[in-house]
């Protein structure tokens, strides 16, 4: 065990996933915080066209994507429909189901918004990051850091992977875990290429961006919520803040932009995106301070990730996963990408990687004859000409 602390976020029936709604303090265009009443209203209103997408879903043999299913919705149900204030606060609402998949809402698939096997007991956050949890499963593994991989080979029943630097390293096997966006972009150039079926997989697969901009201040000026949110007439133009300090004691504010308006704030440079922040901040609470400290993450650009993490589109084939994850050879796949009941998580990512190494060891212990792999010798890797009776497991991070 860790020790892990954490700090409750949600529970397990979260209309928004990884908050409740209770913890929310939304604000309109003129500063005026909306009273709360309006806020749980329209969370149970959510709720409810969320289910009645369900419904279009089961009458549509063809997929289609969520916020048309949301339209068809609202010319059943007028009743559905919110005006004025309760609309804005619905655009939140949005605006946040956009956050959690990192993409905007026509881009969403119907077929598969709701398809995630969820975890029980609500969501929390870890007060000290994910460091311990890294630091753990890394002990006494030899992890070769700062080496971008450039190829891999497949030949004579080894895998070759080169590096930028011009070394290589050779392995029975292999597991392939970097991000997938780094996959669609073709950096890594595979011999021989992967086949169709694979690449055709790796092109269906979403890829969603949302990025953070942490910010510092020297006091706290907010109100004691975990989320401040600013609605609006659409979803883009809406906003929301974490509060770090109620879960750590830091006054750190931490803004979260998703989907396409993630990838404009990625031009700017880091001061121009805190100035837009602060903007947005000051409309919410005219007090704010400037910070003496700020972050800001380019997923998107960042050439080792190329986006946050996988996002089902919109007609996404039924085997896409299956295809995703199949072995090439003595290649085996994991990452968040190549968990179905759990992409775009952690734990999505961690399961697949012990299912990909499973695979793996099960393969080459019978290509080697030997009943347990994990029994022979010291594993060694070594630059160059190495022979490794297990596979090592590539990251560009």
């Amino acid at each position: 065990m860790l020790g892990l602390r954490l700090y409750r976020t949600s529970g397990d029936n979260s209309v928004l996933y990884d908050h409740d709604l209770e913890s929310y303090a939304l604000f309109d265009k003129n500063g005026q915080q909306v009273p709360q009443e309006i806020v749980t209203k329209v969370g149970e209103t959510f709720e409810k066209i969320l289910k009645e997408t369900v419904k279009v879903r089961d009458e549509h043999a063809n997929d289609m994507a969520l916020i048309q299913a949301m339209a068809i919705v609202f010319d059943r149900n007028p009743h559905l429909k919110l005006e004025g204030l309760e609309y804005e606060v619905l655009q939140w609402c949005i605006c946040r189901l956009e956050a959690w998949f990192a993409t905007d809402t026509d881009n969403i698939s119907l077929k598969n918004w709701d398809q995630e096997h969820v975890l029980t007991g609500g969501h929390g956050l870890m007060v000290n990051g994910y460091d311990p949890v890294i630091k753990a499963l890394a002990r006494d593994l030899d992890i070769h850091l700062n080496h971008r991989v450039t190829k891999i080979i497949q030949r004579y029943n080894k895998v070759i992977v080169c590096v930028e630097d011009g070394a290589s390293f050779v392995a029975d096997a292999a597991i392939i875990s970097v991000p997938l966006g780094v996959l669609k972009a073709n950096i890594i150039k595979f011999e021989p290429e992967l086949p169709n079926e694979k690449l055709s997989a790796i092109a269906d697969l979403g890829v969603g961006i949302e990025n953070k901009i942490a910010l510092k201040f020297n006091t706290v000026f907010w109100p004691n919520v975990e989320v401040l949110g600013r609605v609006a007439p659409t979803s883009n133009a809406c906003g929301y803040f974490l509060n770090l300090h109620k879960a750590t004691g830091n006054p750190v504010l931490v803004c979260m932009v998703a989907g396409r308006f993630a990838y404009q704030i990625e031009k700017l440079s880091d001061e121009e995106s805190v100035k837009f922040v602060m903007s947005q901040l000051r409309k919410m609470l005219p007090e704010a301070t400037e910070p003496v400290q700020y972050l800001v993450s380019r997923w998107g650009s960042d050439p080792n990730s190329l986006g946050s993490y996988s996002c089902d589109l919109v007609g996404k084939p039924a085997d896409l996963y299956e295809r995703f994850c199949a072995p090439v050879g003595s290649l085996f796949f994991a990452g968040e990408a190549a968990c179905i009941d759990h992409s775009g998580s952690v734990h999505g990512a961690y399961s697949s990687g012990i299912a990909a190494a499973e695979d793996c060891r099960r393969r080459l212990s019978t290509q080697l004859g030997i009943s347990d792999l994990f029994q022979v010798g010291k594993i060694v890797m070594r630059e160059e000409m190495t022979e490794v009776m297990v596979p090592f497991q590539i990251s560009r991070l």
